[in-house]
């Protein structure tokens, strides 16, 4: 079955964990989540997307918009198909 994307990088800092915590009220069931913290790993990933500022968050292997420079928004996330079903053809 097919799942939507979400990755989140992190510092593994209290500036971050508020964007984790967010994703996680935000998920449905068809959201796979995964936590790339710099501090263990994920640095190659993140410059694969060009990730400069923390957090941010990738769904589908696009940059959220409002990760770029100021940080997660609830109504962009959920823009970006955070929570929202796929659809089932």
């Amino acid at each position: 079955m097919a799942k939507r994307q979400v990755e989140i990088f992190t510092a593994g800092c209290p500036v971050c964990e508020p964007a984790v915590r967010l994703v996680d009220e935000l998920a449905c069931p068809d959201c796979e989540i995964t936590v790339h913290d710099l501090h263990e790993g994920g640095t190659a990933k993140a410059a694969s997307y060009g990730i400069t500022t923390l957090p941010t968050i990738v769904v589908d292997e696009q940059i959220v918009s409002c990760c770029d420079n100021r940080g997660p928004d609830r109504d962009e996330l959920a823009a970006a198909g955070i929570g929202r079903r796929l659809d089932r053809a």
